[in-house]
């Protein structure tokens, strides 16, 4: 995310409000601005346009989706994606 890469970020569940998401790793901080969120399906959020914007690593669509699915075994509900940019200094 700090490099950009990765400007959609997933989570399981309906919307949260805000605009602002923070990600904790260990005493780093980093929060990103949400400029504009989706909610829906797993496979209706991560199509072919955007799949490198969620993982940035994926080769293809199918091995975005996987990731996705292991990271949330068994839920097969509805999702979230934010759209995230860093803050403007």
């Amino acid at each position: 995310m700090t490099l950009s890469k990765k400007t959609i970020d997933i989570r399981r569940g309906n919307p949260h409000h805000g605009e602002v998401a923070v990600y904790l790793s260990g005493r780093k901080v980093l929060r990103m601005k949400i400029i504009r969120s989706e909610t829906g399906r797993l496979g209706e959020l991560v199509r072919s346009d955007n799949y490198r914007l969620v993982i940035p690593s994926a080769t293809v669509i199918d091995d975005a989706i996987a990731y996705l699915r292991g990271l949330y075994d068994g839920y097969d509900g509805v999702f979230t994606a934010y759209y995230i940019v860093p803050f403007e200094s």
